[in-house]
C-alpha cells in the first residue's frame, strides 16, 4: 500500500510539473509572437508562393495582413496589403479579426502548439465573410516562419533583368525586361521596341506590394479582354544593386517546380 501511495504520489507531481511546464511555455506568447511572420506550410504541404500569407503582429492587439491569392468568390478578388487587424491573446491562443475590404471581414484562430525564434506551429480556423454570408472557411496545422527581412525600400527604383531557372512564370518568355517602382505602390513595366529602345507598356492599371519578402503584383493591360493578370515572388536578396527573386509554383497538372529571376539596378 505504501508503495502504491508513493507511486501515484509520484505521478500526480510528474502531471503538476508538466501541466506547469505547459504553461510557462506560452507566458510569454504576447512577446513572442511580435514581428513579421510568413504562412508557410498547410497540414504539411508546403504552399505555393501565391498562396503565402505574411501577417505582422505589431503588437498584442494589433495586427497587420498582406496576402493576393486566388479569389474566394468571383465577386470577391483578393489583394490585401497590410490590412489592419485586432488580437486577443488567451493562453496559447491567438484571435485575429478585421477586414479585407469595405464588405469582406475575416477571422483566424490559432491554437499554437509551439513557437521558437524563427518558427510557430499552430492549430489554425480560417473564415471569410462577405456582407455576413461565409465565403471561405478552413481549418488545418499550420507553419509560420519568422521574416527577418523588410524589402519594401529597397526595391523602389529601375531594374532589368530575366529568368534565371528553366520555368519562370506564364508570361515569361526569356528576354530581359524592366520594372520602376514607385513608393505609391505603382509600376511601370518597360519593353524593348524593334529599335531597342525601352519603352513603357500600354497598361491600365499596374501595382505592387512587398511586404516583408513577398512581392504581389497585378496589373491589366491596354486592350487585353482577359483582364487583371497576377504573379507572385519572394525576394530572396537585394545586394550591391543585384536582386534575386525566387517562387515556389505548381503547373497545371499538380506539378510543383522553383523559379528564379535576377535583376540589376539601373542607375
Amino acid at each position: 500500500m505504501k508503495k502504491l501511495f508513493l507511486m501515484v504520489a509520484l505521478m500526480a507531481t510528474v502531471f503538476s510539473s508538466c501541466t506547469k511546464d505547459k504553461e510557462n511555455e506560452f507566458e510569454n506568447l504576447s512577446q513572442q509572437m511580435l514581428g513579421k511572420w510568413m504562412l508557410t506550410q498547410f497540414d504539411g504541404n508546403a504552399l505555393t508562393t501565391n498562396e503565402k500569407v505574411v501577417y505582422t503582429f505589431e503588437s498584442d492587439t494589433i495586427g497587420y495582413v498582406s496576402a493576393s491569392k486566388v479569389d474566394y468568390s468571383e465577386t470577391q478578388p483578393k489583394w490585401t496589403y497590410r490590412a489592419k487587424s485586432f488580437i486577443t491573446v488567451n493562453g496559447n491562443k491567438i484571435s485575429m479579426y478585421g477586414n479585407l475590404n469595405k464588405t469582406t471581414s475575416f477571422v483566424a484562430e490559432l491554437e499554437v502548439k509551439s513557437i521558437s525564434e524563427t518558427e510557430i506551429v499552430a492549430e489554425m480556423e480560417y473564415t471569410v465573410s462577405h456582407n455576413g454570408e461565409t465565403l471561405y472557411d478552413s481549418k488545418g496545422t499550420t507553419l509560420w516562419t519568422r521574416v527577418s527581412d523588410d524589402y519594401s525600400s529597397d526595391i523602389l527604383g529601375t531594374w532589368e533583368g530575366r529568368v534565371t531557372s528553366g520555368e519562370g512564370s506564364e508570361f515569361d518568355d526569356g528576354e530581359p525586361h524592366r520594372w520602376e517602382y514607385f513608393d505609391d505602390g505603382t509600376y511601370i513595366y518597360y519593353v524593348l521596341d524593334a529599335d531597342s529602345n525601352w519603352t513603357p507598356n500600354a497598361s491600365e492599371m499596374t501595382e505592387y506590394f512587398v511586404d516583408g519578402t513577398l512581392l504581389c503584383t497585378r496589373w491589366k493591360n491596354v486592350g487585353d479582354d482577359e483582364g487583371e493578370h497576377r504573379e507572385w515572388w519572394e525576394i530572396a536578396s537585394i545586394v550591391d544593386g543585384v536582386m534575386n527573386w525566387t517562387a515556389f509554383r505548381q503547373r497545371e497538372d499538380g506539378t510543383t517546380y522553383t523559379a528564379t529571376f535576377q535583376m540589376t539596378k539601373v542607375q
